[in-house]
């Protein structure tokens, strides 16, 4: 029971995606039957001609005869522009539906949680949006459409053939069961190997997203026959599952058409027979031919219907499958708004592990952050520090305790403002293809062009801009490849000034850079948290020596806590780790 409604639900939505364009449907619908119905009149005029008209008067017959040829091209005229409007607004009409739901399923990526992008490939999710998008709008457009004209015909001709001789039409029609048999068998067969076509090219996206963007790491270790022999290994099981479906598409096709012509060669036969012992004339068998094309092309065409709806449904099944998934970071009802927040953040008793069953991350911790307050954590990696941070502005939500900020609960604010009250500049610097202009302004969309200046120069980053070959105009190719990872994590600093929040986290900001590029950021940095929370995770010590605060983390919570000079002076880990780099260092 649950199946039928689960399937009645899916095929409702269906539907409802043609909603918005039912004139254009309707219309498309009208002009497909018109069309079918021109193709049934045209061998009726041929059989009115051939029976009647050829054995009159030679001036009327001319005269008739003159007339329906002027009548057929009409016909066909009309057939002509049914085609043409079936054919492009049909395509429109899919392609716009299409646009619809493209537009559904990205928003809905829009709104899954940082859980749910940590166990998908990007090539994987983009081949939902491309590949499966269109064969569904071409079942849009093509299967209402394939099953009205056909079944228009099919029962047309199957009605005249009867009226011109029923025992020739019933002879023709025994043919057809075993027609739909043998199209049924090899079409859930072509459904299988569809599905599997369609997993194996979304792994094959994957792979090649993967190997361009890490394009300069595969050169740099001169991997690319070890990459090329992944590829190849994922093509060829790709052309295996493409084998097993051409092998049952080809059984398919070469058995529907050995049926159309059975069914001709048994109509031939046996209205030749028939002919012989007067049951029909010969006139009448030529417009019985005629008319058996009308009546096997549906045939052939509601069965590569199954076919193409075997590819749609299939992409329609893997859409549904991913707006099923519900994010599981959401607004609680009645979430408030959080506007120019302190920035005073309690961790009451937090607890933290990232799946079910994975080990706990954090566990228990208690901490609380006075606003203002600049506070460094520290410690091996895999303690959480990263994980700490992530879960102040709810990328994960903690498995148990509760975080507040301004004493409220982080869950009952809605989760925009509160993103919105914290900036965050990362050690790996993502900046969108586009202009250095852009990627400031990706921090406040409504800032003016003098406001992303500002920003700029309060980031140390006005100078660099303005060396580059078209300044704030300049594009900086995909993710800022055409800068170094200093200007890169300047540009990002300057986005966050420009978003202007009162929380701040640094993650391990400077630890990619060189001396001489950190401590221009290293200024940047410092200059932004000026009167803001701000969370640091440093990698490098030398960085924090300031922080009013540090927190040194273990895998049992917060071990050790104090700024510089106390943390040195219980020579404990922090010691320890301090040491340790001053000795690389020197």
């Amino acid at each position: 029971m649950t199946d039928n409604h689960s399937t009645d639900r899916k095929w409702k939505k269906f539907i409802s995606y043609y909603k918005p364009y039912k004139k254009i449907f309707a219309a498309d619908m009208f002009f497909a039957c018109m069309g079918a119905a021109v193709t049934l009149i045209i061998p009726l005029i041929i059989r009115y001609i051939t029976n009647d008209v050829i054995y009159r008067d030679a001036s009327e017959s001319f005269r008739i005869i003159l007339m329906l040829t002027g009548i057929m091209v009409l016909l066909i005229i009309l057939e002509c522009y049914c085609n043409y409007f079936i054919a492009y607004y049909g395509h429109i009409m899919g392609a716009k539906m299409e646009y619809n739901m493209r537009n559904e399923i990205f928003a809905h990526y829009q709104k899954l949680s940082f859980s749910f992008f940590d166990n998908q490939k990007v090539g994987q999710l983009m081949s939902r949006v491309t590949n499966d998008l269109f064969e569904i709008s071409e079942l849009f457009h093509h299967g209402p459409e394939d099953i009205v004209i056909s079944i228009i015909k099919l029962l047309g001709s199957f009605t005249i053939l009867l009226s011109i001789n029923w025992r020739l039409a019933l002879t023709a029609f025994a043919i057809v069961p075993l027609m739909l048999l043998y199209a049924f068998y090899f079409n859930i067969k072509m459904k299988r190997a569809f599905v599997k076509n369609r997993a194996r090219i979304a792994d094959i996206n994957a792979q090649i997203e993967d190997n361009l963007s890490g394009i300069r790491v595969v050169k740099s270790f001169a991997n690319e026959e070890i990459e090329m022999d992944k590829f190849r290994a994922g093509n060829d099981r790709f052309v295996e599952s493409k084998k097993e479906s051409y092998r049952y598409m080809g059984l398919y096709h070469s058995g529907l058409g050995a049926f159309t012509t059975l069914i001709s060669v048994i109509v031939i036969a046996v209205g030749a027979f028939f002919i012989t012992v007067n049951l029909i004339s010969i006139t009448d068998l030529i417009t019985f031919l005629l008319y058996i094309n009308n009546f096997t092309e549906p045939i052939k065409k509601l069965i590569n219907f199954t076919e193409q709806f075997q590819n749609g449904a299939s992409g329609y099944t893997r859409f549904l499958e991913i707006l099923s998934i519900h994010p599981d970071i959401t607004d609680k009802p009645g979430a408030k708004e959080l506007i120019s927040a302190k920035g005073d953040i309690v961790f009451d008793k937090v607890s933290f592990h990232y799946e079910e069953h994975s080990e706990t991350v954090l566990s228990n911790l208690n901490l609380h952050v006075k606003e203002g307050e600049y506070i460094a954590l520290v410690g091996t990696s895999g303690v959480g520090k990263s994980t700490l941070c992530s879960l102040i502005p709810r990328f994960y939500d903690v498995s148990s305790g509760s975080i507040w900020i301004d004493g409220t609960d982080i869950r009952d604010y809605t989760l925009k403002s509160l993103r919105n009250n914290i900036g965050i500049v990362q050690q790996d610097v993502y900046l969108f293809t586009g202009s250095v202009m852009d990627n400031i302004r990706y921090g406040r969309p409504d800032a003016t062009d003098a406001e992303i200046v500002a920003a700029a120069q309060n980031a140390n980053a006005h100078e660099f801009i303005m060396n580059l070959p078209e300044g704030y105009d300049t594009n900086i190719g995909q993710r800022g490849i055409k800068l170094s990872g200093g200007q890169k994590q300047r540009l990002s600093i300057a986005r966050v000034f420009l978003k202007n929040p009162p929380v701040l986290i640094f993650d391990e900001a400077t630890s990619a850079l060189d001396n001489e590029s950190e401590k221009v950021v290293q200024d940047s940095l410092e200059k932004l948290a000026k009167n803001r929370t701000t969370f640091v995770i440093a990698h490098r010590l030398s960085t924090i020596r300031n922080a009013e605060k540090i927190l040194v983390l273990s895998e049992n919570g917060i071990a050790e806590s104090g700024n510089h000079d106390e943390l040195l002076a219980k020579n404990g880990i922090y010691a320890e780790l301090y040491n340790m780099q001053f000795k690389t260092t020197n």
